[in-house]
């Protein structure tokens, strides 16, 4: 006898045994001869499913639709009876034995590894229904809408566009370009949803960090404009605006290295030593204004989509600009972007400069583009506290970063 058969049965009737393991926990309380389906239907649902693909193979598979429409209206005569009787409504058994069915079916004619899969995910969402029912209540119109929005530019956007160079140079891929828009935005709305969750004592640092994952400049404007608002709150909130630096710094590093690993050695000492000097700057007035008011955090927009855009806007500019000065001055044009760059975003530049290195730019040269991109962001976002905000939290932003850029400074002249 053969052994693959047997194995493949087996997984259909494991797939039903799973999700009536979930469905018969669900409907523990009820009495055994008033539920329409339990542990053992739901088990002997798979492995009729694995049975009928088994018989389609030796015959035709037309049988599996035949076997599956006689199979659902039994399943479903029976579940209605059971809603009729117990005076509730509710479909989600019915579609859970459909896909016990199909997915015992599939273990037997089609991909295992997936059926298994998707068993796991069916199984888990049924789990989670209590909680998954909270959450959804907890949702407003703005949130949803916010989920929805990061869904299409996911799922519908991105697959439509080029997953390759399209400009002479060889430089744009909207495919990578609107990738990263998408992960921005999605950064943004997991801030917001941690600041929603942790409330206002932690919500600046939280925010922080995850506006430092998302747009570092950005959440200085945003925290230096919340100083204006409240005065007494500026050690707080400077303390907020280093740490989206730290998370800047680290986001960049970890983006370098993980593009091109080579950087690791050149660009890390410096990074992370300008990096632990804000830290340490940002834990001091932490510390410092614990018994301080914490401003209360209103971010009206969860997805920050206008930013993203914007920041990819600038990725395409930075990426192009970066291969045509490339291509024009070498090295020394690779230092003017990187300046240029850094004013407003680094993650652009990084991302060139690391393809780059190691080929058509020599390790060193990479590494100190990046530093001074980050460099440069670092005072740009001192400079816009002090505008934006108030003297106060430009000195301490401005102070810091300085000593910090200073220290980082040093380690990359005794690594040269």
């Amino acid at each position: 006898m053969d052994a693959e058969p047997l194995s493949r049965l087996t997984v259909s009737l494991a797939i039903g045994l799973l999700v009536g393991l979930e469905r018969g926990w669900q409907t523990r309380d009820a009495e055994s001869n008033r539920r329409a389906a339990g542990f053992r239907t739901f088990a002997l649902s798979g492995l009729l499913g694995g049975v009928t693909g088994l018989i389609a193979l030796q015959t035709t598979f037309s049988v599996i639709g035949w076997v599956f429409l006689g199979y659902i209206m039994a399943f479903a005569a029976f579940h209605w009876l059971e809603a009729k009787n117990e005076g509730r409504a509710s479909v989600t058994s019915v579609v859970a034995g459909m896909l016990t069915f199909l997915l015992g079916t599939m273990a037997v004619v089609g991909d295992l590894q997936l059926a298994i899969a998707c068993t796991v995910g069916m199984t888990v969402l049924l789990a989670l229904r209590e909680p998954l029912h909270r959450w959804i209540s907890s949702l407003n119109w703005q949130e949803i809408r916010a989920v929805l929005t990061l869904l299409a530019m996911s799922f519908l956007l991105l697959p439509l566009l080029p997953n390759r160079p399209i400009d002479p140079w060889k430089a744009i891929n909207p495919y990578q370009i609107w990738l990263l828009a998408i992960m921005i935005a999605a950064i943004s709305f997991a801030g917001y949803v941690a600041v929603k969750a942790f409330g206002n004592r932690l919500g600046v640092v939280m925010a922080a960090v995850a506006g430092g994952l998302a747009s570092s400049t950005v959440t200085t404007l945003a925290l230096a404009k919340l100083a204006r608002e409240h005065p007494s709150s500026s050690g707080l909130l400077s303390a907020g605006i280093l740490v989206a630096g730290v998370v800047m710094m680290l986001r960049a590093g970890t983006i370098a290295v993980a593009l091109n690993g080579v950087l690791l050695v050149s660009l890390l000492p410096a990074l992370l030593t300008t990096a632990a000097v804000l830290g340490i700057g940002a834990a001091i007035l932490l510390f410092r204004n614990v018994q301080q008011e914490t401003p209360e955090l209103q971010i009206r927009n969860p997805l920050a989509i206008g930013t993203a855009v914007k920041l990819t806007a600038v990725l395409a500019a930075v990426m192009l600009t970066a291969e045509l000065v490339r291509r024009m001055f070498g090295g020394v044009g690779i230092f003017v972007v990187a300046a240029l760059s850094g004013i407003v975003d680094v993650d652009a530049l990084t991302i060139s400069i690391a393809r780059m290195a190691g080929g058509d730019v020599d390790l060193k040269t990479a590494a100190r583009a990046i530093m001074v991109a980050i460099a440069v962001n670092t005072i740009s976002k001192a400079i816009m506290a002090s505008w934006v905000g108030n003297r106060r939290v430009g000195l301490l932003v401005g102070g810091i970063s300085a000593v910090a850029l200073a220290g980082g400074l040093v380690v990359a002249a005794w690594e040269a």
